[in-house]
């Protein structure tokens, strides 16, 4: 079966290839009557533009470059779900840079790969870049947006972060705990998330008084170094805390197990609570603040529509408020709890 062209259409709306090829890509002006005489005739020859042919004519790819550390961990994957369901929705392409740290491969993106410009804009998923990253995707006149981050001459997307650790650690206050300890934030993983939960922690336990009670004990943002870190904490027991503000449930989630198996109950002499409502959190009936991932990648799509909309628009910040998610991993102080907490 012969697949009709360009050539076709214009013959059978009785215009040139120019023409018909202005009336199907929008630049250029062309009347209405000859650009209905063209849909129609394009739709009778069930005519589907070349997306080559229609780059060279608007200067776009319909392609939108996104960028980030790790496809295979959860907060990622469903960013890029979010991302990918919106752009489909707007019949855009997608290209996929996986650029994990410390990697030659993050190198060549953004040395090579991103310098090709295969793409009308990009989005930098919870990368944190180094300075002279951000300027090099900045320097390539794309439009680009963050999920995650804080650099005001990219437009950010994502979850209020402080607003997080202080509401994490309001809660535990309400229910009677004082002897709270932050576990995580190394510096190492998203440092800018990071230091927003644990300076909310840090003012909550400030405004409650508690300010020369601060304790944060370090860990990366992942299940098995949350473990790691609470059983060094929780062995302790002339140190050991009454609650947890965990930095993201994965490291709440290894603090749960690390309780369990030294025989400490949870939440009746230690409550936990976690950021992020991750798809394991009901499991582990773990409390937290929820944060919406894909609704971020649909956001971010959102805003980089905007920008090729409007190419001199100023970036914006959106942070979502996340909400608190109340299971069973804490509960008011208990006696022997509030005994210890006390001494």
């Amino acid at each position: 079966m012969r697949v009709s062209g360009i050539a076709d259409v214009a013959a059978r709306a009785g215009v040139s290839k120019s023409t018909a090829s202005r009336a199907l890509s929008g630049s250029g002006y062309v009347s209405p009557d000859t650009r209905d005489r063209v849909l129609a005739a394009a739709a009778a020859l069930d005519y589907t533009p070349s997306r080559n042919a229609q780059s060279l004519t608007t200067g776009r790819t319909e392609t939108v470059g996104v960028v980030l550390p790790y496809v295979n961990r959860w907060f990622f994957s469903e960013v890029l779900e979010g991302i990918q369901h919106a752009l489909l929705e707007r019949g855009l392409d997608l290209t996929l840079y996986d650029a994990k740290p410390g990697t030659p491969g993050r190198a060549r993106i953004f040395n090579d790969y991103l310098a090709r410009k295969r793409f009308d804009g990009l989005i930098a998923v919870g990368l944190e870049p180094e300075r002279e990253e951000l300027e090099r995707m900045l320097s390539l006149g794309k439009p680009v947006v963050s999920v995650v981050g804080n650099d005001p001459r990219t437009s950010v997307i994502g979850v209020d972060d402080a607003e997080a650790g202080r509401r994490a650690t309001q809660h535990l206050l309400t229910l009677g705990h004082r002897d709270i300890v932050y576990l995580g934030a190394t510096g190492t993983g998203r440092p800018h998330v990071e230091s927003e939960r644990l300076a909310g922690y840090t003012a909550a336990m400030g405004e409650a008084g508690l300010g020369d009670r601060v304790r944060h004990a370090p860990s990366s943002l992942s299940l098995p170094d949350g473990y790691a870190a609470a059983v060094d904490l929780l062995s302790d027991s002339e140190r050991r805390p009454t609650a947890i503000v965990a930095a993201c449930d994965e490291v709440a989630i290894g603090a749960i197990v690390a309780a369990r198996r030294l025989g400490i109950l949870v939440p009746a002499q230690l409550s936990v609570i976690g950021i992020d409502d991750h798809e394991l959190a009901d499991m582990f009936s773990l409390t937290t603040l929820r944060q919406v991932p894909r609704e971020q990648g649909i956001e971010a799509v959102d805003l980089l529509v905007g920008h090729f909309e409007r190419p001199d628009a100023e970036p914006v910040t959106v942070k979502l408020k996340p909400r608190l998610v109340v299971r069973s991993s804490t509960a008011s102080l208990g006696p022997s709890a509030a005994a210890m907490d006390a001494g």
